[in-house]
C-alpha cells in the first residue's frame, strides 16, 4: 500500500512538472509573439544588433586604421575609397565611426550592467535595514540633486580623462536611480504573503533577500538597464565632445563630432555620420527598452 502511494505521488509530481514546463513553453511563445508584433521594438532590436555586429566586425568591414594619418587626403568627401570621407588629419571617418562604436558600446554596456548590479544590492539592503536605508537614500538623493552631466564632468575633472574613469563616473551617476528603483520594488515585494510565510518558517534574512525578493524585482531593473545603457552612450559622447571624456585621438563618436564642429560647413560628413550613429543607437536602445517594459508589465498581460 505504501509503495503504491509513493508511486502515485511520484507520478503526480511528474505530471505537475510536465504541465509546468508546458505552461512555461506556451508563455515564452506568447511573449515572443507579442514582442515580434511590436514593430517599434523589433526595429530597435534590429538597430542595436546591427551596430553591435558592425562594431565586432570593424576590422573585417573596414581595413583602414582609424588612427592612421594621411594629410594629403585631408577633408576628402565621400568616395568608394572613403565611404564617410576623411577628417582634418586624413583619417578615414568610416573606420573611426566603426571603432568608435566599440568604445560607446563598451562604455554603455559596462555602465548599465554595473549600475544595475550595484543599484540592486544597495536597494535590497536599504529595504531591509532602516538605518542603512536612511544613510544610503540620503546619499542617493544628494547625488541625484546634481545634474547628471555636471556631476560626470566634475568627476572626470577629479579623476582625469580616460575611458576607465568615464565608466567609473557614469556608474556613480546612474547607481542612485537604480538603487531608488530597486528599493521601491523591494518594499512592495517585502509585504507579499509568501515573504511573510518564509519569515514564519524561519528562513534567514539573506535567503529571503536573494532567493525570494531579488528575482522578483529583476524585471524592472533589467528594463532600466537598457535606458541607462542608452544614457551612458550619449553622456560619454557629450563628455568626449567637451574634451572631458575619452582622450583624443581615440575614435570616440564625441571626439569625431568635436573635431568636425570647426569644419562643419566644409566637411559636413564629419558631423553627420557620427551624429547619426549616436542617435540611431540611442533610439534603438530606447525602443528596445520600451518593448521589454511592455512585455513584462502586468498591466499589459
Amino acid at each position: 500500500m505504501a509503495g503504491e502511494l509513493k508511486n502515485a505521488e511520484t507520478a503526480a509530481e511528474r505530471d505537475m512538472e510536465r504541465v509546468r514546463k508546458q505552461l512555461e513553453k506556451e508563455q515564452r511563445a506568447i511573449r515572443l509573439k507579442k514582442f515580434t508584433g511590436n514593430r517599434a521594438s523589433v526595429f530597435g532590436l534590429a538597430v542595436v544588433l546591427l551596430v553591435i555586429i558592425m562594431a565586432v566586425l570593424a576590422p573585417v568591414i573596414c581595413t583602414s586604421d582609424p588612427l592612421e594619418l594621411n594629410v594629403t587626403e585631408r577633408l576628402q568627401g565621400c568616395s568608394p575609397q572613403h565611404w564617410f570621407g576623411t577628417d582634418t588629419m586624413g583619417r578615414d571617418v568610416f573606420a573611426r565611426v566603426l571603432y568608435g562604436a566599440r568604445i560607446s558600446l563598451t562604455v554603455g554596456f559596462t555602465v548599465g550592467l554595473s549600475a544595475g548590479i550595484l543599484g540592486l544590492i544597495v536597494g535590497l539592503y536599504a529595504s531591509t535595514n532602516k538605518i542603512a536605508d536612511n544613510i544610503l537614500m540620503r546619499i542617493c538623493d544628494g547625488l541625484k540633486a546634481i545634474p547628471s552631466t555636471l556631476l560626470a564632468i566634475t568627476l572626470m575633472t577629479a579623476l582625469g580623462a580616460d575611458i576607465k574613469n568615464v565608466i567609473i563616473s557614469l556608474i556613480v551617476v546612474n547607481v542612485p536611480s537604480m538603487a531608488r528603483l530597486a528599493r521601491g520594488q523591494a518594499l512592495v515585494v517585502r509585504e507579499q504573503t509568501y515573504i511573510e510565510a518564509m519569515k514564519g518558517l524561519g528562513a534567514s534574512k539573506s535567503r529571503i533577500l536573494w532567493k525570494h525578493m531579488a528575482p522578483n524585482i529583476l524585471s524592472p531593473v533589467i528594463v532600466q538597464v537598457t535606458f541607462v545603457f542608452a544614457s551612458a552612450i550619449i553622456t560619454e559622447a557629450a563628455l568626449s565632445f567637451l574634451g572631458a571624456g575619452v582622450p583624443a585621438p581615440a575614435p570616440s563618436w564625441g571626439n569625431i563630432l568635436n573635431e568636425g564642429k570647426g569644419v562643419i560647413y566644409n566637411a559636413w560628413w564629419m558631423v553627420l555620420f557620427p551624429g547619426a550613429f549616436t542617435a540611431l543607437t540611442v533610439l534603438g536602445l530606447n525602443l528596445l527598452g520600451d518593448g521589454i517594459r511592455d512585455l513584462i508589465d502586468p498591466k499589459n498581460s
